[in-house]
């Protein structure tokens, strides 16, 4: 066992002598039986990478799932797996570069490293890997180099360390016949026709994605390496919730601190056997009031015995209940959609629903908008929740309907900063945005309602040097013409007055407002 142990894998053997048979055919003679060859032998990496990049997915994403369980045990190892895909993502992306550039050289901008046309272009690949000035054989050397050392720090195993190392190796060559040894860049790729440095690199991409494998593999075994073993069990009674519901069921789950789950422990309740394999304990909930339960867990003992260990849990039962409020106030306003929000602890929003009487209710989201139809009349919102696969009412809520309170009537103008403002009358005003102002407009702006209104028409009173009134007609919901030339003969200091407002709210009735004195600035 000690001897296989050193070897190296089958997979690897074979590459290896695929790669040193075809080469020495190639050296006899570039015949298209040898260049099909290295075809089929790129065209089966390709297909060995494709499987091993999958490998490394489902090996991250276990890390990934583990990191995502238990932050606080796997989350070091996960970034760790993150440098090394970072890396060699980096390194093999580099590669491909390679294999485009070397058959771009033979096949022109538009070859293509799947349909090589030039396969027995034995110049490309050294114009690309060895050309003075832009050596990237070296380059690709250097790369290699940091990248073994990088991997293989990752990799306690040094059986398979040392595999790797001679995988990704980069030492020089002394061919057969020779004394002067060849730099690892130029015994692989000076005079080899392009199809077999293309292969040669997606060889080196395969062994790339095998280190990758080799170190997910041993950061995924570290994430369990440094668990202590236990020498102290305990029972735990884990519920859903301390606090139930009448009419719903109380559960919990009851299990013993690292349950091996080929032998689970037997599970009393008050002296009765629990027929649940996972320790699943529900009871029916009558009556409200708090309430204790006891038992045991038996947990046999390799030598035949068993360990018992008690435990004691309790609960409380309440009535239902239900939360609902006017997000605005105490009160509905009929004609006009109200914000209400509906809640019931412990229960999800989509399990929960309501109606409301004197009215419409409609929810959209997890808020809900109440519409009351008649004045004067409450509205009563029933919320219902869905416990256990059957509704059940939780609570009913009076609201009192009232009619939406008269809006201000004001004139929009822009401040110095260009931001909206009212005016409100009362107080002096500049004429220079008396002029620019279109016209009137209503509000109920309090920031609870926030509800606009349709100016429907007004009147502008202005005086004589004589004292008479003088009553100018808006144009609907605009100051009009008249009224635009009386604005331009008020001196500083004048005054007029807005009244006989008219303004037709959303709930469709149409209302007659206070006047509004305006001076003028």
């Amino acid at each position: 066992m000690g001897a296989n142990n050193t070897r190296l894998s089958p997979r690897q053997k074979m590459i290896n002598l695929m790669y040193i048979v075809l080469t020495a055919m190639l050296a006899l003679n570039v015949s298209s039986d040898v260049l099909d060859g290295f075809t089929q032998v790129h065209e089966g990496l390709n297909r060995s990478n494709s499987n091993y990049g999958q490998r490394n997915d489902a090996v991250y994403g276990e890390l990934e799932s583990l990191a995502e369980q238990n932050p606080g045990k796997a989350t070091a190892w996960l970034d760790k797996a993150k440098e090394v895909r970072a890396y060699t993502s980096g390194l093999y992306n580099y590669v491909d570069t390679l294999k485009k550039a070397i058959v771009a050289e033979a096949d022109g901008e538009d070859g293509e490293v799947d349909n090589i046309v030039n396969r027995d272009d034995l110049e490309s690949a050294a114009v690309v890997m060895l050309a003075p000035g832009n050596n990237r054989g070296a380059q690709l050397r250097t790369r290699l180099d940091e990248y073994r050392d990088f991997v293989t720090a990752f990799i306690p195993d040094t059986v398979k360390r040392s595999n790797i190392a001679d995988a990704l190796s980069t030492s020089s060559v002394t061919r057969r016949g020779t004394l002067t040894p060849q730099s690892w860049e130029e015994a692989r790729f000076d005079q080899q026709p392009v199809v077999a440095a293309v292969t040669l690199l997606a060889k080196l991409q395969s062994d790339i994605l095998y280190a990758e494998g080799e170190a997910l593999n041993s950061l995924l075994s570290q994430v369990d390496a440094g668990d202590v073993r236990v020498n102290e069990l305990s029972a735990y009674v884990l519920p859903q919730s301390r606090l139930v519901m009448r009419g719903s069921k109380y559960s919990a789950n009851i299990v013993l601190a690292a349950v091996d789950t080929t032998q689970r422990p037997t599970v009393y309740i008050e002296g009765r056997k629990l027929d649940d394999a996972h320790g699943l304990y529900e009871v029916p909930t009558g009556s409200t009031g708090d309430f204790t339960y006891k038992g045991w867990l038996e947990v046999p003992n390799p030598d035949g015995t068993t360990t018992r260990r008690d435990f004691t849990s309790t609960y409380t039962v309440i009535e239902p209940m239900a939360t609902v409020s006017a997000t605005m106030m105490n009160v509905l306003y009929a004609g006009i959609d109200n914000p209400v929000s509906i809640s019931v602890p412990g229960v999800a929003m989509s399990d929960i629903s309501a109606t409301m009487s004197n009215g419409s209710l409609t929810r959209k989201g997890d808020q809900w908008v109440a519409r009351p139809g008649q004045v004067g009349s409450d509205a009563t919102v029933t919320v219902t929740a869905n416990m256990d696969g059957r509704p059940i009412q939780m609570a009913q809520t009076k609201f009192r309907v009232r009619k939406l309170p008269d809006p201000t009537p004001f004139i929009a103008f822009k401040d110095a900063s260009g931001n909206v403002d009212h005016y409100r009358g009362g107080k002096p005003f500049k004429k220079s945005l008396l002029l620019e102002s279109s016209g009137l407009e209503a509000a109920i702006d309090d920031g609870l309602l926030d509800t606009p209104f349709t100016v429907e028409s007004f009147e502008t009173v202005f005086f004589d040097s004589s004292g008479n009134a003088m009553p100018e007609v808006s144009d609907g919901a605009r100051f009009s013409q008249r009224q635009k030339q009386q604005f331009q003969r008020l001196g500083r200091g004048k005054r007029f007055y807005i009244s006989r407002i008219r303004a037709k709210g959303p709930d469709g009735l149409t209302r007659d407002l206070s006047p509004m004195e305006v001076i003028v600035n």
